[in-house]
C-alpha cells in the first residue's frame, strides 16, 4: 500500500517566523481556519483510500501528540511520529528508510490537500511508468486560484509553474530525487542549489527559460539517474502553501470558502 510522508519540521532547523508570531513550538502548529495547519494535510492522508501508514516527520513530536487527532491516529498505527532532522534532506531519507513504498511526499503547510487531489496524484503518477513524480500547477491556474496565491514560479519554453510540495517516488531508489528538489520553491530563491544538484548547463537553460518542462524533466533525469516526470495539476490552489503572513492570509482566506476541489 501507499505510505505518506508529511514534513513538519522546521526548514535547516531554523526558528520559523510565522510559528514565532503565533506563539506555537512549530510551524506545522500555527493556526490557520481554527485548526493546526498540519490537521489539514494529516485529514487529506487519513482520508485517501489505499494509504498505509502515514508518517509524521516533526521537530514537535511531543507537542503534535497533544492534538487528539495525531494522538487517536498515533494510537491505532495509522500514524508514526518521528523526529525530524535539522536538514530537510536527511529528515526525507530517514522516512524513506522506514517507509513502504509507493510514497507519497508533502509539508505541513500545504493546508489545501484533498483526498481526491492525493488519490489522483498518486495514480497519475503511476501511469508515467517514472521512478519519481512532483506535482506542478500552471501559472495561470495559481492566479485564478487567487491574485496573490504566489509569486514566484519556475519559467519553461512552454509555461511557467509552480511547484505543490507534493512528492511520489515508486521506491528507495527514488530517494535521491526527493532529497534534491527538498524545500520546493526555495531553488528559485536559491539557485546555487540547481547547479549543485543537477550542474551548471541545466541552471544556465533553466534560468533562461530555453527548456520545455519534459525535456527539462528528461535532463534531471539523467543527472539524477533515475527517472523524473512532473504531473500537472488542474487546481491551481494546490500550489498556495502556508510560507509567511501574506501566504497564511490567503490561505485562510481560499479555507474560510470552503475546501479545494480535487484536482
Amino acid at each position: 500500500m501507499t505510505s505518506i510522508l508529511i514534513l513538519a519540521g522546521s526548514r535547516d532547523g531554523a526558528a520559523d517566523p510565522l510559528a514565532k508570531a503565533h506563539d506555537v513550538a512549530s510551524k506545522c502548529l500555527v493556526p490557520i481556519a481554527g485548526r493546526p495547519l498540519i490537521l489539514w494535510p494529516l485529514d487529506a492522508a487519513m482520508q485517501t483510500p489505499g494509504i498505509g501508514e502515514i508518517i509524521i516527520s516533526s521537530d514537535a513530536v511531543d507537542a503534535l501528540r497533544t492534538l487528539p487527532q495525531v494522538a487517536r491516529a498515533e494510537v491505532s498505527g495509522k500514524v508514526r511520529l518521528i523526529a525530524s532532522a535539522p536538514a530537510l534532506v536527511d529528515s526525507i531519507v530517514a522516512a524513506g528508510s522506514i517507509a513502504s513504498f509507493p510514497l507519497l511526499i508533502t509539508t505541513a503547510d500545504s493546508v489545501m490537500l484533498t483526498a481526491k487531489a492525493l488519490s489522483s496524484y498518486a495514480d497519475q503518477s503511476a501511469r508515467t511508468g517514472a521512478d519519481a513524480t512532483l506535482a506542478l500547477a500552471r501559472r495561470e491556474r495559481v492566479l485564478d486560484a487567487h491574485p496573490a496565491g504566489q509569486r514566484r514560479f519556475y519559467e519553461f519554453a512552454d509555461g511557467a509553474f509552480s511547484n505543490c510540495n507534493l512528492y511520489w517516488l515508486r521506491d528507495g531508489a527514488a530517494l535521491s530525487a526527493a532529497s534534491a528538489f527538498a524545500g520546493g520553491g526555495q531553488f528559485i530563491k536559491k539557485p546555487a542549489r540547481i547547479a549543485a544538484a543537477f550542474g551548471i548547463l541545466n541552471l544556465v537553460l533553466f534560468r533562461l527559460g530555453r527548456l520545455s518542462l519534459a525535456r527539462m524533466m528528461e535532463r534531471l533525469s539523467r543527472a539524477l539517474g533515475v527517472h523524473v516526470a512532473a504531473v500537472e495539476v488542474a487546481d491551481g490552489r494546490l500550489a498556495i502553501d502556508v510560507d509567511n503572513a501574506r501566504s497564511h492570509a490567503v490561505a485562510a482566506e481560499l479555507l474560510d470558502d470552503g475546501l479545494p476541489a480535487a484536482a
